[in-house]
């Protein structure tokens, strides 16, 4: 796993496949400016990517702008975080949730 940052990744349609492959484990923060309980998750995941620097990459894609990932992964409300391992989808989270259901889904992977 290459040294994850300590802050998300803005992730795209053109980067996507590429960050999740340079990372044993991925969690992609699907969201889009408009989106309310987006707004609560944010900081969450900007929390959670400091503490979890080197074990967890964290990534952030605006779903709005990301139509053919949010189609790829079936997208269909947001904020949802998909966890990723060595690249392939191993678990999702739908809706704003408290940091520790996230920590949970989480340490369940690692």
């Amino acid at each position: 796993m290459q040294d994850s940052p300590e802050a998300p990744v803005k992730v795209t349609d053109d980067n996507f496949n590429a960050f999740i492959s340079q990372n044993s484990l991925t969690l992609i923060d699907c969201w889009a400016p408009w989106c309310g309980p987006c707004r609560i998750v944010g900081p969450i995941i900007d929390t959670l990517a400091k503490e979890y620097k080197g074990k967890v990459a964290f990534g952030k894609l605006n779903t709005d702008e990301n139509v053919a990932t949010a189609t790829r992964y079936g997208i269909m409300a947001i904020p949802t975080m998909l966890i990723l391992k060595k690249g392939q989808l191993v678990d999702q989270i739908v809706g704003a949730v408290p940091k520790a259901r996230i920590e949970d889904v989480l340490r369940k992977h690692m």
